[in-house]
């Protein structure tokens, strides 16, 4: 039995006509004498009527304070919806199809309401009912926990079932169905030339989306590398040939861009005393107990400075007066990362990059890098010019 899991989102299944174009590329794996499992997002965004932001409006202006478990449970039936509705057309349509919710289709999370983990998946009922000849249709973004709970698994997390379902089958591959024609070498809503990717290795991928690429969850990338089961991004409404998400895919020194905004730089200093090094470590500790993550972290003799997301400013700003310390804050600013497998290894990426962001303007306030990025801290203002003078100095326009 060859098995393919394809994920419909939001756009895909938001009105008769793009369900239309849904049930055609379900048909056409079936007709391919592939299994088809299939995966749903709630329909359309916030403001149609079974959208999850939809949902989480109408609770809410009933009563702010809604307890987690029982928005999880809520906000878990736009999916539901979704499936019902896909199932019962293609059911209409003369094929034998069944919808099911993340628990009936084995899903098993952790009880952590609104961003839940994985932590099993049981594909017995699902392998039992294609071995029938049915189509599956599953629920996205959902699992169910010990108690029985229902549990979403918190953004992107309809790719995420679909990836971690195709990992637990054993699938051909996973197909995610967007509305955008694959994955492109940077967000084009800043450089709109931006090209498509033909192919893209799991890690590069993941990179991109931990530094602010949006097409695909990084935690959805994750749960099909751990079973080396390739992601094919496409277009429900297009003929375009995607991209593929892979473990062999030739590394480029530079395969993309991507960029995050809404950041605060904060530098905490002078540190004085002997025990300089450890008041660094309170520092760190400061951030962490008042649930503040960190980012870009360097440090100084005397001092230690880092990101965080714009949001948190005024909470940082609030722990580390009350503890004494003396700081400043650089709020309206932005990362632009560099990232490819393949400059590991290859000097002069750096300076290319600063050479280039010099050359345009672009005042770097901070750095940080790993194996397969480099990212620069720049104001918010610059991000265009940033984008576009390194997009043309990589050539990443030629994919």
């Amino acid at each position: 039995m060859k098995i393919v899991v394809q994920k419909f989102g939001g756009t895909s299944v938001a009105t008769a006509e793009s369900r239309e174009k849904a049930l055609k590329r379900i048909i056409e794996s079936k007709s391919q004498g592939y299994s088809p499992v299939v995966v749903v997002s709630a329909m359309g965004r916030k403001g149609e009527p079974y959208a999850t932001d939809t949902l989480i409006d109408l609770v809410k202006s009933i009563h702010s304070n809604v307890e987690p478990r029982e928005l999880d449970l809520l906000i878990s039936c736009g999916e539901v919806i979704s499936s019902v509705i896909m199932a019962t057309l293609l059911k209409n349509m003369g094929h034998q199809a069944i919808a099911l919710t993340g628990g009936q289709a084995g899903i098993c999370t952790d009880g952590t309401y609104g961003n839940a983990q994985i932590i099993d998946i049981d594909p017995g009922f699902i392998r039992g009912c294609l071995a029938e000849g049915y189509i599956v249709v599953v629920a996205g973004f959902q699992g169910i926990c010990s108690d029985g709970s229902t549990t979403t698994l918190g953004r992107g997390g309809s790719d995420t079932t679909a990836t971690a379902l195709g990992a637990a089958l054993e699938a051909e591959y996973v197909e995610i169905y967007t509305d955008v024609d694959g994955v492109m070498t940077t967000d084009p809503r800043v450089i709109p030339d931006a090209a498509i990717m033909k192919d893209v290795s799991y890690r590069e991928i993941c990179e991109m989306a931990h530094h602010g690429a949006k097409v695909i969850h990084p935690r959805a990338v994750e749960a099909a590398m751990s079973g080396k089961v390739p992601i094919k991004i496409k277009n429900t409404f297009s003929d375009a040939e995607g991209t593929l998400i892979a473990e062999n895919i030739d590394e480029r020194v530079i395969t993309g861009l991507a960029h995050q905004t809404n950041i605060s730089q904060v530098k905490v200093g002078p540190l004085d005393g002997k025990a300089v090094q450890m008041a660094k470590v309170k520092v760190l500790k400061t951030m962490a107990e008042a649930g503040i993550s960190i980012d870009m972290i360097g440090v100084a003799p005397n001092s230690i400075f880092f990101v965080i997301n714009g949001d948190n400013t005024k909470g940082a700003s609030q722990v580390l007066q009350e503890a004494g310390y003396n700081f400043l804050v650089d709020t309206g600013c932005a990362k632009i990362s560099v990232i490819g497998a393949g400059m590991v290894g290859v000097p002069g990426v750096m300076a290319k990059a600063m050479e280039s962001l010099d050359r345009a303007g672009v005042t770097v306030l901070q750095t940080s890098d790993s194996d397969i990025t480099i990212s620069f801290l720049i104001k918010e203002q610059d991000v265009s010019r940033g984008m576009q003078i390194l997009y043309e100095r990589f050539d990443l326009g030629k994919r």
